[in-house]
């Protein structure tokens, strides 16, 4: 077991009503919720993760798949594309209910419009995340530690996203201007002004991400430290990067900028040369330690990667819960408890009903949540079909 009190908090934010139409495999579905976890079971490919899908892209971003909105419509039998896909979803906000609703239509032409609606005015996606933080656990992220950097990085800024969601308009605005520097560049375009401006885009972008990295993180290690002894191992993190080590530091977001500022223009030929930016906060890893022993996480098993990874995630929720004015996070966690012994799936449950949030959790057969007990709402998930029980 977990070893955690067993005092449940009372529940933030959290989903009791979530409908869509045309989505991914789903011509129309509506789902009742009571405010308990969500256990979505049912064979591979009958939709679980489409539905969870769903769920993520009531936060900034392309949700749990990155699939570009048009790629989410749904195709019928012989292959005819909709017009458009639509979601709504009632969120319990405290003693505040909301209504969120995002949706996607294509003119004849096929050009796309994004809509999204919150409690009937009009809004954007990204606003909604003032409302909706959510972090998720997908099968792709199990080989996060022995994989590419860039895949920790991608894991890292959807953590930090979930504490700050300009995180990633900022992260956006970077990667731009980055692609844009390095065609001026690759084209032999070297005008002075017009670099020196694309290149203070870059360091006001990527200053801003590399402090909201490094606060996070602190906020996460600090909830790693704080959990019991339990299931899932502790873990050391840090950041290793140049602007983030100067942000750890305390230097301040001006002085930063202006280091990026120097480093790019002093870059330039050797960046040329190559064909991109060699440094910088798209450069940055993330650095995993398996606390009780002492073991970097790429050099750790299979299975304890798997652990130390559901501690990332169960922490860094934690962290989210108790920051003051941040609503609470919702949990997408897709075929994790396939991966856990029947000892840890409990302890997981455990967790998550100490937490008092809402988590949604998907897999092959209803008896891998028996260890919730009528602590979750179960679905069974069938050719897009979704019924209770």
């Amino acid at each position: 077991m977990s070893g955690l009190p067993v005092e449940v908090r009372r529940p933030h934010v959290r989903l009791t009503r979530l409908a869509f139409e045309n989505f991914r495999n789903y011509a129309s579905l509506q789902l009742r919720l009571d405010g308990r976890h969500v256990c979505l079971y049912g064979a591979n490919g009958a939709g679980k993760t489409n539905l969870i899908e769903a769920v993520s892209m009531l936060s900034p971003g392309r949700g749990l798949r990155g699939a570009e909105f048009t790629d989410l419509i749904r195709c019928d039998p012989e292959g005819r594309l909709a017009h458009n896909w639509a979601l709504s979803a009632d969120v319990r906000d405290g003693d505040v209910d909301r209504r969120l609703s995002l949706a996607l239509e294509l003119d004849e032409q096929g050009k796309s419009k994004r809509t999204a609606r919150l409690d009937g005015a009009p809004t954007t996606q990204n606003d909604l995340a003032e409302l909706m933080r959510i972090i998720w656990l997908t099968p792709s992220m199990d080989r996060v530690f022995v994989g590419p950097a860039s895949d920790r990085r991608k894991f890292l800024d959807r953590q930090v996203m979930a504490h700050f969601p300009s995180h990633g308009a900022f992260s956006a605005a970077y990667e731009k201007a980055m692609r844009q520097r390095n065609a001026l560049l690759e084209q032999g375009r070297s005008d002075p002004a017009w670099l020196d401006a694309i290149e203070l885009g870059m360091a006001s972008a990527g200053a801003a991400m590399a402090i909201h990295r490094v606060d996070a993180v602190r906020m996460m290690q600090a909830a790693i430290l704080a959990r019991p002894e339990g299931a899932f191992p502790k873990a050391l993190i840090d950041l290793n990067g140049e602007q983030e080590t100067q942000a750890a530091n305390g230097m301040p977001l001006t002085d930063i900028e202006q280091e990026i500022v120097a480093r790019l223009r002093e870059n330039r030929a050797k960046d040329q040369a190559v064909g991109r930016t060699l440094e910088g906060v798209h450069r940055t890893d993330l650095r995993v330690v398996h606390a009780p022993k002492g073991l970097p996480a790429d050099q750790c098993s299979t299975g304890e990667q798997k652990a130390l990874l559901m501690g990332l995630i169960l922490a860094n929720a934690q962290a989210l819960f108790e920051r003051d004015f941040a609503p609470s996070p919702l949990l997408l966690l897709d075929e994790a408890a396939a991966h856990l012994d029947s000892d840890r799936r409990a302890a997981l449950y455990d967790e998550l009903a100490a937490l008092g949030g809402q988590a949604w959790l998907t897999g092959t057969d209803r008896s891998l949540f028996d260890a919730f007990g009528d602590r979750a709402q179960r679905f069974e998930v069938s050719d897009g079909v979704v019924r209770e029980g």
